[in-house]
Parts: C-alpha cells; sequence; structure tokens
C-alpha cells in the first residue's frame, strides 16, 4: 500500500480502530521523501546511525539512544524524567508502529527534542526500517 502521508493520518483521525502495519507507515514515508529524494528507499544501515548519531541539541537527550537504549528492543527510561519506554521494536511490543497518529506524535515531540526539528520523511522511513529490521 502505497498511500501518502496526510490522507492516512486523515484516515486514522476518521477512524480511530484503523491501524497499519510497520511497513505501511515506511512505505508512506518513503513516497513522501521520494517526492523530494528520487528513487529513495528507506536503510535500516541510515536507520542505526541516525539513532546513535549525537546531536548538539540537548545535554540530557543527546540521541535517541540515550532513552532509548543502543538496541530497539530493550526497555528504555527516559534520561530527563526516569519513566519506562517500552521497547521501539515491533519483535518486543507488536503494537509498535501500528498507530499512524501516534507515530507522528512521538516522532514530531521526540525529533523536536533531540535534533531541535522535526524529523523529514526520509529520516522517519530509516528510523522505521531500523526499528523493525528482522521483523
Amino acid at each position: 500500500m502505497n498511500v501518502p502521508l496526510l490522507p492516512m493520518l486523515l484516515l486514522a483521525g476518521a477512524a480511530t480502530a484503523w491501524s497499519a502495519t510497520p511497513r505501511e507507515l515506511a512505505q508512506s514515508y518513503t513516497a513522501e521523501a521520494s517526492r523530494l529524494i528520487p528513487g529513495f528507499q528507506g536503510s535500516a544501515q541510515r536507520g542505526a546511525e541516525f539513532y546513535a548519531r549525537r546531536f548538539a541539541v540537548s545535554s540530557h537527550l543527546p540521541a535517541c539512544s540515550a532513552c532509548h537504549t543502543d538496541s530497539p528492543a530493550r526497555i528504555g527510561r527516559h534520561a530527563v524524567t526516569g519513566k519506562t519506554i517500552q521497547p521501539l521494536s515491533p519483535s518486543a511490543v507488536a503494537t509498535r508502529f501500528s498507530d499512524p497518529a501516534k507515530v507522528e506524535k512521538w516522532f514530531r515531540r521526540n525529533c523536536t527534542e533531540v535534533l531541535g526539528r522535526e524529523c523529514s520523511a526520509a529520516e522517519k522511513a530509516d528510523f522505521i526500517a531500523f526499528a523493525t529490521e528482522g521483523t
């Protein structure tokens, strides 16, 4: 299914029972990124590099791995609040990347805190490819 993200999010809001698979979300982000980067394909390798990269925006939240550990399959802990964070990997938590509205909410919040900006569609596609690798 190759659905643009905005209509998918509108559908998610209109039908709260609607869910997606990680593959469908990744395909949507890939399609969005392809409009800016012809031929773009999500990459788990780029996603892993992005996940581990240290950004200079926050000393408390320098990288995704600061809260989510070095493995998306492990339980994390928020670096500031200490709150437990369930694993990112759908192989560990089956509902990960299944609610488009929640996925967008958390990308927006976390990207802004860690990167100092929203993530691009390409970064989101790569991130999901990394987090779902092997699932």
